[in-house]
C-alpha cells in the first residue's frame, strides 16, 4: 500500500514514457477546468456574513435564479453586488419602488442587520436596480459552503489540497 508521504509514485513516473505523462497532465487539466466551469455555470453564491441569520448561517450555499420576467418583491432574499466591489452581498428586499414605464428600484437589508443597506452602497447610492443583482435565493444547502471560506481564508490550504489531487490524477494511471 502507498502512504500519504510514499514517493513510490517518482518511479510510477518514471516508468511512464513521454505520452503517458503528457495523458495524466491533459487528464488533470480537464478535470480541473470541467470543476471550474461546472462551479461558474451554475448559479450559487457562499453566504460569507452572518448579517441574514438565523435564515441563513455563514457557509450556507445558495442556488439562485434569475428570472427577468420574475418581478421583485419584498421579502425576497436578493443578491447583489455593489459596484467597485467584488464579493456579493445576501440580502433581503426591504421596499420595492415601481414606475409604470417599469423601472424598479429597491432597498435591502440583512435581516440581523439593525439598519438598511444604504450605508453599503457605493457613495450617492440609495437604492438597488435590477442590473446589480445577481439573482434570487430559491434554496440552500446548509453549510456546503464552508469549504469555499475556508479555501478563501487559508489560501496554503487550497494549495494543498490541490497539489494533493494532482499527484492523485498523476498517479491514477488506467490500465
Amino acid at each position: 500500500t502507498m502512504g500519504l508521504l510514499d514517493i513510490s509514485f517518482l518511479s510510477d513516473l518514471k516508468r511512464m514514457n513521454k505520452r503517458q505523462v503528457f495523458y495524466q497532465f491533459l487528464s488533470f487539466g480537464m478535470i480541473v477546468s470541467s470543476a471550474l466551469m461546472i462551479w461558474k455555470g451554475l448559479i450559487f453564491v457562499v453566504v460569507l456574513s452572518g448579517s441574514m441569520e438565523p435564515g441563513f448561517y455563514r457557509g450556507d450555499l445558495l442556488f439562485l435564479t434569475n428570472d427577468l420576467e420574475d418581478p421583485i418583491r419584498a421579502g425576497d432574499i436578493a443578491v447583489f453586488r455593489i459596484k467597485g466591489r467584488d464579493i456579493p452581498i445576501v440580502h433581503r428586499v426591504l421596499q420595492v419602488h415601481e414606475r409604470d414605464d417599469g423601472y424598479v428600484k429597491f432597498l435591502t437589508k440583512g435581516d440581523n442587520n439593525a439598519i438598511d443597506d444604504r450605508g453599503l452602497y457605493a457613495p450617492g447610492q440609495l437604492w438597488l436596480e435590477k442590473g446589480d443583482v445577481i439573482g434570487r435565493a430559491k434554496g440552500f444547502v446548509p453549510y456546503i459552503g464552508m469549504v469555499t471560506i475556508v479555501m478563501n481564508d487559508y489560501p496554503k490550504f487550497k494549495y494543498a489540497v490541490l497539489g494533493l489531487l494532482g499527484i492523485f490524477v498523476l498517479l491514477n494511471r488506467e490500465a
